[in-house]
């Protein structure tokens, strides 16, 4: 039985592009895919002359074949030779499309192809800090247990510490990736022999074992930015664990935590302080030394008549801000404290101030007002 012409299976003409191949043929695998067929005998043949005749037009240099020389070209072992099958019953075309529609499986992309795998894994640490760090910078020395570079064999695995002892690993072709068919699905795993580095090595070092790293504890100086907000993460590229075989090592992120202070809340680049104030300081008004994050005092005039609640905002006295000169304000929060433990003559002068306060003059304005509303409530009710 003759072969359909490749362009007419996937329904193009022949100047389509790669876009236009693509979609013709993920829309027909998806159409004639034998999961969505039961019982139809038709759908199966279909199918795989779609991925043979995908994977034949996706490649430039088979496509130019076929252009020139037909079916023929792929005969007797020619380019791309049988039938352009390559991996099993539907080749690389359908491991495209559901590659690009569901991921490949085990996670990742494909940027391992054909090259060195085995990239350090990523690791992640915390540290701690106060608020003053946080405010002014800081360098902290932080230790880590991870993967290091063996130095006997300097990462290569080899024993003699030279890449003459690196083979190229012959179950995956120097790939790091083996396949599988499994159904209708074609299953890409890591390599077991090389592990997914697509080596192997002929001695191997009798430190490392050939892994080309070991494990050691590091102690490492990390930089702490001025401005760094609780929560923050530093990313050190390349201070992870150390690749398998040379491979690039992975990042280190160091995740910031600001410890609470017992005198200042920091709310983006504002810093806010809480002052209690004796009720005569409130009443009568006058001056307070407050401190600052810089270690510096700043001195605020308390008006009379001042309220808790009441807020007075020092200009450029408050956070810093990361990657930059400039900083937040600082706000004093008032909050007047009633007197206790009073001695017989605190007493005597309280009652003293509540009689005229009474009696008197308008001293509690607030106060005054309420209870008027709270009178006109109740003659309104008729009590």
């Amino acid at each position: 039985m003759s072969k359909r012409d490749y362009y007419e299976v996937l329904g193009v003409g022949r100047d389509a592009d790669e876009d236009g191949l693509k979609k013709a043929y993920r829309k027909l695998a998806m159409k004639y895919h034998p999961d969505r067929n039961h019982g139809d005998k038709d759908a199966e043949p279909r199918f795989k002359e779609l991925n043979e005749a995908y994977d034949v037009l996706k490649d430039s240099e088979k496509r130019a074949a076929y252009d020139r020389f037909g079916h023929a070209a792929f005969e007797q072992g020619g380019p791309g030779g049988g039938g352009g099958f390559q991996g099993g019953p539907f080749g690389g075309g359908f491991e495209d499309i559901f590659e690009e529609m569901f991921g490949r499986f085990g996670g990742g992309g494909r940027g391992g192809r054909g090259g060195a795998t085995g990239r350090g894994q990523d690791l992640r640490t915390q540290v701690e800090i106060t608020l003053e760090d946080a405010f002014a910078g800081s360098k902290t020395n932080i230790r880590i247990p991870s993967s290091v570079s063996c130095e006997a064999c300097k990462g290569t695995g080899a024993e003699d510490g030279s890449s003459a002892g690196v083979q190229t690993c012959g179950t995956c072709s120097g790939s790091g990736k083996v396949r599988a068919q499994q159904g209708f699905f074609l299953i890409e795993r890591t390599c077991p022999t090389c592990g997914g580095s697509g080596r192997t090595i002929k001695n191997p070092c009798k430190i490392c074992h050939g892994a080309g790293r070991v494990q050691r504890e590091r102690t490492l100086n990390v930089t702490i930015p001025p401005g760094v907000e609780d929560g923050t993460r530093i990313r050190l590229t390349g201070e992870g664990e150390a690749g398998l075989r040379g491979a690039p090592a992975g990042d280190l992120y160091v995740d910031i935590a600001v410890k609470p202070h017992p005198i200042f809340q920091r709310d983006g680049s504002n810093i806010f302080i809480r002052v209690p104030l004796r009720m005569t300081q409130a009443a009568l008004g006058g001056h307070v030394e407050v401190p600052s994050i810089d270690g510096g005092r700043a001195r605020v005039t308390i008006p009379a008549g001042s309220q808790t609640g009441d807020q007075f905002r020092l200009r450029g006295k408050g956070f810093s801000v990361l990657r930059s000169a400039a900083r937040g304000d600082m706000y004093v929060q008032v909050s007047v404290e009633t007197p206790q433990n009073l001695t017989a003559r605190q007493r005597e002068l309280l009652e003293e101030f509540e009689t005229e306060a009474v009696t008197g003059g308008k001293t509690s304005p607030e106060s005054e007002g309420f209870f008027a509303k709270v009178k006109e409530f109740w003659d309104g009710l008729g009590r």
